[in-house]
Formats: structure tokens, C-alpha cells, sequence
């Protein structure tokens, strides 16, 4: 039977910490598990004998833990089975040799929790006081928020640098153009800071004269495979390539593994656990894929020793890579029982999986000098050999740039010269993947932390999605300089690191939990004191709106809610007329042919375009309105934006016109 996660944790509604007594926690049943405990209970007492197999980690443990407190079960006893891999072998296995809880692991889980109840229950009261109700602090979203906003600043005061770069076009004889890149001078490699850089070059050489081919270096480079996903590498590959956001990927996930019915017979689960750390996977799934690839791809593509991907630091291992549950359901076999988003994440994850247990892609890569009066231009190719794992999995689309034949000494003529101007572009914006990437190489969090790590800091309105790249709100901004200028610790991600050595310490038995807990609220708490008294209240400004109320005639103004900016009237609480934030996009209501569009927010932040005239006119829609009919069938077109331009649709059939780039 399942518990169904942790049943028992700290109350919502109290600290739940006695601060006297060594920082015992206070737990208790929660809400919405009861029928669970019940059935539990009542199955137990039929029992011979109650084992506790829950995950092989802190967290696991400490369920096993908690489920022996409700059971009646003794600790010691040695009723704990565990085991890294759902299969056959390694389930019987683990079931021979049952062991007692280990309270080091589970002490190790007790600190963690204590930990950021502490911070959030302390700093969550002072920010709804000094700042606006609702807000929220904790130990992994303070130093996310802290992360987009250094960000944010980087770009801001980001000075762009000029430099320049000279594209040109060669040709051999009678063999077509080849591109190569002014390197140097004498092979030496050398920048183009200005256009005077450019001028001396261009002095150097005769564009009629030819290039003598000064170097030829031909190698054999193989590319190997991406270890299989882990929970972090699967967020952000989905985010990367799907484009789904990190939350939705994680209810995605879920799905296939809780099971999809595949025609008769009950639910089938599709993948392996989707929280994990770990890129191992178990022997009878390595067998099965190199029978699989042998007998579908060839012999040439199963790889005798598979990649294994690195660890990262401190990862538990409690779970194998995420991975297809049989690697004989292929895509297109579960193809016609899963809805779309289903079908393309799974798609990514078997492929990923069987790419994992492929030998490695082979490319032939040449690199040529041509040179002048010592100025040398470099040309690179490349041509792919054998595709390996790539005929698989294709994580980027890659060209071949084949050279013509080239030997030392060969003439080439110039065709063509391209001087062209740049300036160095500031540090990306983060996106859900960037951020999560940065959050786990620096230690922060835990792989089933940063879903609803993400969720919180854009629930609150700390930070808001921009075509897929955070912005930190003004919010944002005053809850991450609060923090900034009196817990500076909570933002230290050296402190945060050391922190979870101290966790791993306890997991090791050697550190007291209770000592690792009073080490770090002892100073804690004195910064708490000290910023009740020193903050003072921050007055979020209402802004004019610049229109008036509709109902009392009052002056709106522009406040700050939850879910962002509203207009509202300014003489609430006594008229509570309130409007979202419009703004027209110079086109009619396809609908009523009154009224104005207009773009909107929806309570989740997400922009969506109704009628300026609503309730009288319900149109909404949540692509673009184009301002014009489809020629096919008259409904309205709409616009989308591509990676190419801007894609004109029919908003109900399949017309749509050619892409006008950007």
C-alpha cells in the first residue's frame, strides 16, 4: 500500500517548534490524509508484519519514521526495506536483509525541515508587517529572487564593447565558394577592436591576389551522448525544447508515471520515478536497451559501455535516472494513448534513455589556414562520419560544412569580404532552465524543490515571465533589498553550501541536528529583532491611472496587488470599483465591430485580448487579433510570434500566410 508521500508535518498555522526543548518539532496528521492513515492502520492490524519501503533517502526515512509512529510499529525493529531501483531482483533482494530506521537520515530530514520553517516563519510575519499581507521568504526562493535581480542589474549596467569580424568567401579552381574567418596574423590569433583594426588589416593583403593554404589539421572527433535525464535535466530540457514550464512538465511527468492506460488492462506505468538525482539505471534496463538497439538500429549502435553522466555533488542516488519503464514501448507504440503534451515528453524521455545506451556519433572535422602577407584566415568543416546516438536523439541540429579538397601549398582566390560591426551583448535574462541549472551547480535546493520554487516567486508577484525570461517586479525588488540589508547570510550561497554539509554531516552521524539548528537560530533570531526594529513600514505608492471612477467619479489609481498592477478606485474602501490594466492594439472587435481590443492580464499574469466593451460583448482570445478576416472561411486571423518573425493564422481554420521574418 502507499502512504501517498508524508503524512505527518509541522502545523500551517503555528511555528510548530518548541523552542524550549531543544527545537522538538511539533507534528501532526495532515490535513487530507486521514482516510489514508486509516485504511493504513486498519490493514496493519490484519498484518503479520508491516514493512516500510519508502524511498532510500533522508526523505524517505523519514516517512518510514512517521508511518512507525502512527502504525504502533517500534523503530528499532527491523522492518526497513530499501532499494534503488523498482525491479524484480532488486525488490526480492531488499526484503532478505530488512534493517531499523536509521534516525541519522531521519535527523538529517528533521534539520532540513526545523531549518526552513525557521527562516519562513520568521521572516514571512516581518515582511507582511513592514511590507504588504501574503508575502513569504524561504531558503531556496530568497536566494532564486536574489539570483534574477543580480541578474537583472548585471544587465542594466552592462557597457557593450565594439568589435569587428571579417567573413569572407574563397574558391578553388572551378570547386564551389567556401566561407572562412579572419583569424590573425601569422597564425597568431588577434582581435578586431575598431574599424582602424579593420583598415590596418585590409593594408596587408591584396584582395586579387591569391591565399596560399598555409595549414591543413584533419581529426576524427566523436561526440558522446547525454547521460539519461535527471529531474533537474529533464525541467530544463522540457523548458529548452518543449517549451513547457517547469511546473508543467513535473504534472506531465506524473501522469506517465502514475500509469496511462494502454487499450486493455489497467493503467501501465510509462516511466521510472521522476524526483531523482541520479543518471544510473539498473542492469535489466541496460540489457533490454542493448537488445533493443541491437535488434532495431544494429549492432554498430549499442554501446559496450554506455555513458554514465557525472553525479552531481551531494546528490542521494535514492532513485535511477528517469527512463522509459520498458524501452519496448516505444513512442510511436503509446503514440495513440496519450494526449499531445504526454506523447512529447515521453518521446524525450525514451529517446534520451536509448540515446544514453548508443555508441557515439562520429564527425570528420578539417581546419584550414589561408594566409597573405601573414594575414591568415581560418575555414572550418565538418562532415558527420556515423551517426551514433544521433539517430536517436538530436539535441541540436547540426550541418555539415564540407571544405573542398585543400593541400599545403594550394591556391585559393578571394571572392568576397565582409567587414562587419558588433557589440558584446549583456548576460541573458534567466529563464525557468538557466535559473534551475544555476540553482543546482551552486548547490541550492533539491531536484523536487524547484518546481514550486519557481511557482512561489511569480504566485507572489516577486518576479514575472517575459517571453519566457524572469523580470523582477517592484515587489520583488523591496523583499530581495530587505533581505539583502539585514540576512545577508540567507542570501549567501557559500552559507546555503555549508549549511548542506552540515545536513550530510547529521545523514553521517557525525554532527547533532540539535546543534546544527541552534548554531545557526542563535544569531538568526538576533537579526530578526534587529530588523523589527530598524525597517520601517514601505509605503507602495499608488500611481494616478489618469481616469476617473465610473461609478463615483473619484480619480482611479494604479495599486499593487497579488497578482500585479490593477486600477482601482481611490477612495476604497468606501466605492470598490476596480478595473484590470488595458491597453488598445489599434484594432476592432471581430465580434461586435464596436468596440476596441484591448490586452489584458489574467489573474495568473498571463496576457490575453478582449473587447474594450465587455460585458456587453464577450469576445476573448488569447492569441493577437490581426485586425483583419481569413479570406477561407471569415473568421478573425490572428498573429504569432516565431523564432523566424511573425506568423499571420486562421483563428478556426488552416489558412495561414508566409512568415514576414523579423
Amino acid at each position: 500500500m502507499a502512504s501517498i508521500g508524508h503524512l505527518r508535518d509541522l502545523p500551517k498555522s503555528s511555528m510548530g517548534i518548541d523552542f524550549e526543548n531543544n527545537y522538538e518539532p511539533h507534528y501532526i496528521s495532515i490535513r487530507g490524509k486521514g482516510d489514508v492513515i486509516k485504511e493504513l492502520r486498519k490493514e496493519a492490524k490484519k498484518a503479520n508484519h508491516v514493512y516500510l519501503a519508502s524511498d532510500p533517502d533522508r526523505e524517505g526515512e523519514a516517512i518510514a519514521w512517521h508511518l512507525s509512529f502512527l502504525l504502533g510499529l517500534n523503530p528499532e525493529d527491523k522492518n526497513r526495506v530499501v532499494f534503488n531501483e523498482i525491479t524484480k531482483d532488486a525488490v526480492k533482494s531488499a526484503f532478505k536483509a530488512p534493517r531499523a530506521i536509521n534516525m541519522d537520515l531521519v535527523d538529517a530530514q528533521q534539520a532540513r525541515r526545523v531549518l526552513d520553517r525557521l527562516v519562513g516563519y520568521s521572516i514571512s510575519p516581518l515582511l507582511w508587517a513592514k511590507v504588504k499581507k501574503g508575502l513569504s521568504a524561504g531558503r531556496v526562493q530568497s536566494i532564486a529572487l536574489n539570483m534574477i535581480i543580480k541578474r537583472q542589474r548585471e544587465i542594466q549596467n552592462f557597457v557593450p564593447e565594439e568589435y569587428w569580424t571579417m567573413e569572407a568567401d574563397f574558391k578553388k579552381g572551378k570547386s564551389k565558394k567556401f566561407g572562412a574567418t579572419f583569424y590573425g596574423i601569422s597564425s597568431q590569433k588577434q582581435s578586431l577592436a575598431n574599424l582602424n583594426d579593420v583598415q590596418a588589416i585590409l593594408a596587408k593583403f591584396d584582395k586579387q591576389k591569391p591565399f596560399n593554404v598555409k595549414n591543413v589539421v584533419k581529426k576524427e572527433r566523436k561526440r558522446q551522448p547525454a547521460a539519461p535525464f535527471t529531474t533537474s535535466t529533464m525541467q530544463q530540457t522540457a523548458n529548452n525544447t518543449l517549451k513547457f514550464r517547469t511546473a508543467k512538465t513535473m504534472m506531465v511527468a506524473q501522469q506517465l508515471y502514475e500509469g496511462i492506460s494502454l487499450g486493455k488492462g489497467g493503467p501501465v506505468g510509462l516511466i521510472t520515478y521522476m524526483r531523482t538525482d541520479s543518471t544510473r539505471i539498473s542492469a535489466v534496463a541496460k540489457h533490454e536497451a542493448a537488445q533493443f538497439i541491437h535488434d532495431e538500429y544494429g549492432e554498430e549502435y549499442a554501446a559496450i559501455k554506455p555513458v554514465k553522466g557525472k553525479m552531481p555533488e551531494g546528490a542521494q542516488d535514492a532513485h535511477e535516472a528517469i527512463r522509459p519503464s520498458s524501452v519496448l514501448r516505444t513512442p510511436e507504440k503509446v503514440a495513440p494513448y496519450l494526449d499531445k503534451d504526454q506523447l512529447k515528453l515521453y518521446t524525450l524521455i525514451w529517446s534520451r534513455f536509448v540515446a544514453s545506451q548508443m555508441t557515439p556519433a562520429i564527425i570528420d572535422t578539417v581546419r584550414v589556414d589561408l594566409d597573405q602577407n601573414g594575414v591568415t584566415y581560418r575555414a572550418n568543416g565538418s562532415q558527420q562520419k556515423f551517426p551514433g546516438f544521433t539517430k536517436v536523439y538530436q539535441d541540436a541540429k547540426r550541418k555539415d560544412n564540407i571544405l573542398p579538397d585543400l593541400a599545403v601549398g594550394d591556391e585559393v582566390l578571394m571572392q568576397a569580404n565582409n567587414p562587419s560591426q558588433h557589440f558584446t551583448l549583456p548576460p541573458a535574462q534567466y529563464t525557468e532552465a538557466s535559473l534551475i541549472k544555476n540553482l543546482e551547480e551552486n548547490g541550492v535546493g533539491r531536484p523536487s524543490t524547484y518546481a514550486p520554487t519557481l511557482s512561489v516567486i511569480q504566485k507572489r508577484y516577486y518576479v514575472k515571465l517575459v517571453s519566457r525570461k524572469f523580470e523582477p517586479t517592484e515587489l520583488g525588488e523591496i523583499v530581495d533589498r530587505i533581505m539583502e540589508d539585514c540576512f545577508p547570510d540567507i542570501l549567501n550561497m557559500n552559507f546555503t553550501a555549508d549549511l548542506e554539509n552540515s545536513l550530510d554531516e547529521i545523514e553521517d552521524g557525525k554532527l547533532e541536528w540539535i546543534k546544527v539548528i541552534d548554531d545557526f537560530y542563535q544569531p538568526f533570531a538576533k537579526e530578526v529583532t534587529a530588523a523589527d526594529q530598524k525597517l520601517a513600514k514601505v509605503k507602495i505608492k499608488d500611481e494616478p491611472a489618469g481616469v476617473d471612477c465610473d461609478i463615483c467619479g473619484a480619480p482611479m489609481v494604479m495599486k499593487l496587488g497579488r497578482y500585479g498592477k490593477f486600477i482601482a478606485c481611490s477612495r476604497f474602501p468606501d466605492c470598490r470599483n476596480t478595473k484590470t490594466i488595458s491597453k488598445e492594439i489599434g484594432v476592432l472587435c471581430p465580434t461586435c465591430h464596436q468596440g476596441q481590443v484591448v490586452e489584458r492580464k489574467s489573474k495568473k499574469n498571463r496576457t490575453f485580448y478582449g473587447c474594450d466593451r465587455y460585458p456587453d460583448c464577450e469576445f476573448i482570445s488569447w492569441d493577437k487579433p490581426a485586425g483583419r478576416d481569413c479570406p477561407k472561411c471569415q473568421h478573425f486571423l490572428i498573429t504569432k510570434k516565431t523564432k523566424k518573425g511573425m506568423q499571420v493564422k486562421c483563428s478556426q481554420c488552416d489558412y495561414e500566410e508566409e512568415i514576414q521574418t523579423n
